[in-house]
This record gives structure tokens, sequence and C-alpha cells, in this order.
């Protein structure tokens, strides 16, 4: 199993009518009007349109955002040929007895840690038996937790690498501005990474 860790990015106002370079970057509409609405997003229907074209599946395990990038994707019509599932793991002992993160890891280093979203991701594709697996968690805020300021986020995907078998990587993300937007981004985030990888042939 391979694990990488990305650094530090700073994350703008993720919502249509705030900083350009954020809605270019997925063209991302709140999971609210998704629900509301019927319309589904962009970026998730185009992942959900590279995972049926490998002919592969995801799986969830999310802890600040709540289920939302699972519904993001459930959003998208014919999303049940590849969305397996999710794990709402907002609690910490959750995390363990759902999706199997280490209670000795979670012990030492708290909830939001770049290996707790590593097993997250590990833990949704295991346990749903998916392709793909997405871990999330960080500080949503409007407070700090574990000593971390709002806006610290670690996102897991686990996977195929390019060369095949099992992979695991972790970005670790800043992302400016309240509790809602921190949390939307986190999903744009997760998206895009899982894009990213699907873009990328595997052999």
């Amino acid at each position: 199993m391979s694990a990488g860790v990305a650094g530090d990015a700073t994350g703008a106002d993720p919502t249509p009518e705030g900083d350009a370079a954020a809605g270019s970057r997925s063209g991302a509409v709140s999971t609210g009007r998704v629900l509301a609405e019927g319309v589904p997003d962009p970026l998730a229907v185009e992942v959900v349109g590279l995972l049926r074209a490998r002919g592969e599946t995801v799986a969830t395990a999310e802890s600040l955002t709540a289920g939302a990038v699972g519904a993001l994707l459930a959003g998208v019509p014919g999303a049940s040929a590849v969305l397996r599932g999710g794990l709402i793991v907002y609690a910490t002992e959750l995390k363990h007895s759902l999706a199997g993160v280490s209670a000795e890891l979670l012990a030492e280093h708290g909830a939001v840690h770049p290996d707790v979203a590593a097993q997250l991701a590990t833990g949704a594709r295991d346990r749903c038996g998916a392709t793909w697996g997405l871990g999330l968690t960080g500080v949503a805020g409007p407070g700090p937790q574990d000593g971390l300021p709002p806006g610290v986020v670690h996102i897991g995907v686990a996977g195929v690498s390019p060369v095949g078998g099992p992979s695991v990587e972790v970005s670790s993300v800043t992302l400016s501005g309240d509790r809602h937007r921190v949390r939307v981004a986190s999903v744009i985030t997760a998206l895009e990474l899982l894009r990213a990888r699907l873009l990328v042939p595997v052999g």
C-alpha cells in the first residue's frame, strides 16, 4: 500500500456567488440545491461518468461533511451503478467502530489527522465493497478542535494505483470561509481529488 500527503492549499469561497477561482474549479452547486431542485452537480456528473467508463465504484466515510459527498454523487442520474454507499462518522468513536480507524491513532492524535483520513478512505472502500474510498475529516468551525483551527481538512482517497494494486493518498488542505463554506469546499476538493485519480490510466 502506498500513501502520500499533499501540502496545504488555501480554499476560497466555494459558492457560485463567491470567489471566481472556486467556481471555475468545480462548477459546483450546493448540496441543498441538488436535493431541492434536482440539479446534478457538474463535477459529480463527471466523476460518475468516469467511474462508469472504468467499471468501478466508490464509497465514502465522512466526518465534517456528514454525507454531503455521497448526497452530491447520488444526485446524478445513474449514480446507483457506481455509488456503493457511505458511512457518516461524525462522532469520534464511530470512526473506529464503523470505519475501522485505529483506536490508538484516535487516542494519540485525535479525529483530525492525515492518517485518520487515510484509514477512513480504506474503511469506506473495504467495508462497502467499492473500488474507491473517500475519507474526510477536518475542522469546520466555528471554533478550533484538538488545538487545530477551523479550515484544516484531511481527505483520503483509497483505490487503485496507476501501476495496479491498492493505494491510499491523503491531501491536507486549509480552507477559508465560515463553517458552511469549509464544508462545501471539502466536498468539492474530495471530488476533484477522486476525479484526478480516475483520469490516470491503470497499467
